[in-house]
């Protein structure tokens, strides 16, 4: 690695105590192998499948990761809702109202050589809750990182349903940001790329859970679910624990991503 790059590792949704459990055990291996900077995790899914609890936001962060994002799931459980306005490393979607607790953008420095970071967590509209726009949302927050930070890395957590949404943003945005990872589908896609004017993009980093799962809850619940229509309650899965995400590299003078690497690992 160059004197003039860090390296950020991204964490797939963690997906209950499987995922934490997986994530405890791999991340040091990863952090020393990928000579990683500063992690991002997306949490919203930790406690028992849906939602974050104050506990596991502490237990999370104890682990060595960073800045915590989410979504649409970080409202499941209301305790975490005093927390998030005191939290500086659990971000909830910029783009809620500003009514809501908490915030969306990270801004900081990495652990290592102190460079200037911000991490963003928005969310998608389409099939999803008509919240304000994410496009001009992250508009606003890059003016904001701008007076408050200026940092040249921007990492974004777009966590949206439709793959045509990501995909938008990630032209939208090309040169604006380092990298622009998705979430929120709990399956990885294999489209992970350095945009022509420098940002790292995939559609979605996957999840870090259970993958004897249909994604990350029972299939049995999952199928009879979808076979009968009814209001199945879902229960979180437990078997075959992958750690998955991204590593990115970024030129610390420039902003600009260098490589995007995917990661589907097995303990």
């Amino acid at each position: 690695m160059s004197s003039n790059t860090i390296n950020i590792l991204f964490i797939a949704d963690i997906i209950g105590q499987s995922g934490f459990d997986i994530t405890a055990s791999l991340l040091p291996k990863v952090k020393q192998k990928y000579q990683i900077h500063f992690t991002v995790a997306n949490g919203e899914n930790s406690a028992n499948g849906k939602g974050i609890t104050p506990y596991l936001y502490q237990k999370i962060l104890n682990l060595g990761i960073d800045v915590i994002t989410s979504g649409n799931h970080i409202w499941d459980k209301d305790k975490i809702y005093p927390v998030l306005d005191e939290a500086d490393r659990l971000l909830r979607p910029h783009n809620y109202p500003d009514l809501c607790p908490g915030k969306g953008i990270f801004n900081g420095t990495t652990n290592v050589s102190y460079v200037p970071i911000s991490v963003v967590s928005l969310q998608g509209k389409s099939f999803m809750y008509p919240i304000q726009c994410p496009f001009t949302t992250l508009d606003r927050a890059l003016s904001e990182i701008k007076k408050q930070n200026n940092s040249r890395i921007i990492f974004v957590d777009f966590h949206a349903e439709s793959t045509a949404e990501k995909i938008a943003m990630g032209w939208y945005i090309d040169g604006k940001i380092s990298a622009l990872v998705g979430t929120h589908t709990h399956v990885q896609t294999a489209d992970e790329q350095i945009l022509p004017e420098g940002t790292a993009y995939i559609t979605d980093a996957g999840m870090t859970g259970p993958m004897d799962s249909v994604i990350g809850m029972e299939k049995s619940s999952a199928i009879k679910r979808f076979v009968t229509q009814m209001p199945v309650r879902y229960e979180c899965a437990t078997k075959s624990p992958q750690f998955s995400g991204v590593v990115i590299t970024i030129d610390t003078d420039t902003g600009k991503a260098k490589q995007i690497e995917r990661l589907q690992l097995r303990s």
